[in-house]
C-alpha cells in the first residue's frame, strides 16, 4: 500500500432512493476539488453500500489512509457506539489501513453557520 488517502461519506440511509442524492452530491463536489482523491460513500442501514465494503473497495484500490466522515447533524446512539465499534472492527480487518473516524459534520462551525444563514434567507 502507498501513501494515498481515501474518503468515507458515512451516512444513516433510507429506503428511499432520492435520500441518497445529497450525500452522492458531497462526494461529487470532493472529487472537484480534490480530483483523484479516492471517495465512497457508505450507509449504516436501508442502502448499499454499507461502511465494510466502500472500506474494502478503497483497500483494494491501494488506499493506505481512510477518513470516515460522518454526515449526521447530531451525535447520538448511532455515533456514539455503534460507528466506533464498526470502524474498530474494520481495523482488525485491514491491520494495514490507517482508519481516521472523524467528528460528525453537524459538530463543525462551518456546517452550524451555513445552516443558520440558510434558516436566515428570504
Amino acid at each position: 500500500m502507498g501513501d494515498s488517502r481515501g474518503i468515507v461519506l458515512f451516512a444513516h440511509g433510507s429506503r428511499d432512493a432520492r435520500w441518497r442524492e445529497p450525500v452522492e452530491a458531497v462526494a461529487a463536489r470532493v472529487l472537484a476539488l480534490e480530483p483523484g482523491l479516492r471517495v465512497r460513500c457508505a450507509y449504516l442501514e436501508a442502502a448499499t453500500p454499507d461502511l465494510a465494503t466502500a472500506v474494502g473497495e478503497l483497500a483494494t484500490a491501494g488506499v493506505s489512509k481512510i477518513d470516515v466522515l460522518p454526515i449526521f447533524l447530531g451525535v447520538g446512539k448511532h455515533l456514539r457506539e455503534d460507528l466506533p465499534r464498526l470502524v474498530a472492527d474494520l481495523q482488525q480487518v485491514h491491520p494495514a489501513l490507517r482508519l481516521n473516524l472523524r467528528a460528525a459534520v453537524g459538530e463543525s462551525p462551518e456546517v452550524i453557520d451555513v445552516l443558520a444563514r440558510l434558516a436566515l434567507k428570504n
